[in-house]
């Protein structure tokens, strides 16, 4: 399965006291094409209402939701998919219980982790940190432009940047061949929620056409 990917925004909540609600309706409204539910805190009952109200929020906007890490939640709450980490579900596993229609997304930071959630079913790559981030407490050193480059020529699955993504950045990011940007801080602690996703969406369409790819 395809589907757009660039500017997908993570609703982490907990930036200036806003809520994974406040982060997706100011992302959507701001033209980000892709949103993920991310929240390792919540028990399953609330997670699974956050959910259908992302769902809700989102999809007669046109834009998919998928829920980090919880394929039974994405699945109570007719989420579009889920997105798998190394020490997650395994993507073969998402895959047999989500069917064929749903979209699953893996993280990678290496060639060998790319090649082997492609295998497995992933439908995209959520690869990085690209650069450094203070966002994800575990998410390693950063793996810069080079790194991505090589992830993405091994791979014919798209690929999403993630990890110390800024609208400065971002065409970068693109330029190296992603199909596009994922984003928690940069949207859900900005001043405005609305402009910034709007700003990384401009830079990201730019960088696209510059590249001559196109919207993916």
């Amino acid at each position: 399965m395809r589907f757009d990917l660039r500017v997908y925004v993570i609703t982490h909540a907990g930036f200036r006291g806003r809520s994974h609600e406040d982060v997706a309706q100011a992302a959507v409204a701001g033209g980000a094409t892709a949103l993920q539910l991310r929240d390792k805190e919540s028990a399953g009952r609330a997670l699974v209402a956050t959910a259908r109200r992302l769902v809700a929020l989102a999809n007669p906007a046109g834009v998919p939701v998928v829920v980090n890490d919880r394929v039974d939640v994405a699945l109570a709450a007719g989420a579009d998919g889920v997105h798998v980490g190394e020490d997650d579900l395994p993507v073969a596993d998402a895959r047999r219980l989500l069917g064929p229609e749903r979209i699953v997304g893996a993280s990678a930071g290496t060639v060998e982790e790319a090649r082997r959630a492609e295998q497995e079913g992933a439908d995209y790559l959520g690869v990085g940190p690209v650069f450094p981030t203070a966002t994800k407490a575990d998410a390693g050193e950063a793996i810069g432009l080079d790194g991505l480059r090589k992830i993405v020529a091994a791979v014919r699955v798209p690929v999403v940047g993630i990890g110390g993504i800024t609208v400065e950045n971002a065409a970068q990011v693109v330029l190296a061949g992603a199909a596009g940007v994922a984003v928690v801080s940069a949207v859900a602690g900005a001043d405005d929620m609305v402009e910034a996703t709007r700003r990384l969406r401009q830079a990201v369409d730019l960088a696209l056409r510059a590249r001559g790819g196109g919207r993916p």
